[in-house]
């Protein structure tokens, strides 16, 4: 079976230890069996980071693994209240901890078609939800003063990149964008 992952550059080696925090199922490295949902992924991707090109990476995958009890499956057939809850506690993890015991899991993400149904109210209210907890983070974890903290993300390419609605940045996590945050504070540079 062949499997997709959108990228902003071309994976040739899957590294887990550049896997995001507060994505929906965990750090790991998320594949779709839809082409083009991968590209619109790889399109968004590049649009959040500011660089490089959508690239479509295409990789083989044994579907005997899924038989043969070798690996821990976790499988949601639909957008559910139990695949809400699973997601919402993956989203708060700011850890590369996993909180579950699975090895693959397999589902909707709230990316695709839930992600593209949010109208424009809608991501106003998410921004300003994930700013709030983004200032809150800052003078918690780096010792700054709420102006400190509220200047220190308004004036950061982080936050034009996530108060603008084509990245798709304010469909992530708190945790998620606050990492990007993280490496323009240390490196001058989102990606």
């Amino acid at each position: 079976m062949i499997l997709y992952h959108g990228s902003n550059v071309e994976i040739g080696r899957i590294d887990l230890s550049l896997s995001k925090v507060g994505k929906d199922f965990g750090c790991g490295f998320y594949l779709s069996a839809d082409k083009e949902q991968a590209r619109e992924l790889a399109e968004r991707k590049t649009e959040q980071l500011g660089t490089g090109v959508p690239t479509l990476n295409a990789y083989e995958f044994d579907t005997g693994c899924l038989d043969d009890n070798s690996l821990r499956i976790l499988e949601f057939q639909s957008y559910s209240k139990e695949w809400a809850e699973f997601v919402l506690k993956n989203r708060r993890n700011r850890t590369r901890m996993q909180i579950h015991p699975y090895d693959i899991v397999i589902g909707p993400i709230a990316d695709d078609a839930v992600g593209y149904q949010i109208r424009m109210t809608k991501e106003t209210f998410m921004i300003e939800e994930i700013s709030k907890d983004i200032v809150l983070l800052l003078m918690e974890e780096q010792g700054m003063s709420l102006e400190e903290a509220m200047r220190t993300l308004y004036t950061s390419d982080t936050y034009d990149r996530l108060s603008n609605p084509r990245t798709g940045l304010y469909t992530q996590s708190t945790a998620y964008v606050y990492e990007y945050l993280e490496k323009e504070l240390t490196t001058g540079k989102i990606a």
